[in-house]
């Protein structure tokens, strides 16, 4: 039997807590801890090494991308974290991405999504899709003097390896490259995996963000 999913919840508003706790353990995911800032979580995170960090944005003391910087920073066997925000703006978005985040959701999210986006993320899959992704970093990327993924060293790819993340940061999904490549699904998910694990990338968002920040793809090119 597989052990119980572990969350943390992060956030300055107790209701939001509670109610979000109640969904996910009604789904059989475990909120392991609470915070009301970003130095609780931090505490809490080093505490009960969760697989997936709920992270509000705006929060007292220390905010959520500052903490989740410091949660993703040289940590061994790091979490997931999903930012949670009650403003849907871009800037947050990219920002939350650069900080290393695997994804963004609103507040107002319905129960089924809460509990489907903890599991994706946990499955090291992206939660925002690729295509919105691309829109993000087109816009806000050359405002970033020092983007984080500049370091990475693109040469340890493959010529298909590059080819499939040029195609990945278009958008597509691994059945649209398993189709343009004339590769079955399966291939794609392993050649995924390898570009994942030789840049040191945690999921498909940061491959995106890093393919347009090193300008392997070029945002002026038609997709």
């Amino acid at each position: 039997m597989t052990e119980p999913l572990r969350v943390v919840i992060a956030d300055d508003q107790p209701l939001l807590r509670a109610g979000f706790r109640m969904i996910l353990n009604a789904d059989g995911i475990d909120v392991v801890a609470e915070a009301t800032d970003g130095t609780e979580a931090v505490d809490a995170v080093e505490r009960t090494r969760p697989d997936v960090v709920l992270m509000d944005i705006r929060m007292p003391e220390l905010d959520g991308l500052e903490a989740t910087r410091r949660i993703l920073t040289g940590a061994t066997d790091e979490p997931r974290v999903i930012m949670l925000t009650t403003f849907d703006l871009d800037h947050y978005v990219y920002a939350a991405l650069t900080a290393g985040a695997s994804g963004f959701l609103l507040k107002d999210v319905t129960p089924e999504h809460l509990v489907a986006a903890v599991r994706m993320v946990r499955a090291g899959d992206a939660l925002l899709a690729p295509a919105i992704t691309r829109r993000l970093v087109e816009r806000f990327a050359h405002r970033d003097p020092d983007p984080p993924t500049s370091h990475r060293d693109l040469a340890t790819l493959t010529r298909r390896e590059i080819e499939v993340l040029q195609l990945l940061a278009r958008g597509l999904s691994n059945a649209e490259l398993a189709g343009h490549l004339r590769l079955s699904e399966a291939t794609v998910k392993s050649h995924v995996a390898r570009i994942l694990a030789k840049l040191g990338l945690r999921d498909r968002v940061q491959a995106v963000v890093l393919a347009y920040t090193t300008g392997l793809v070029n945002p002026a090119t038609p997709t």
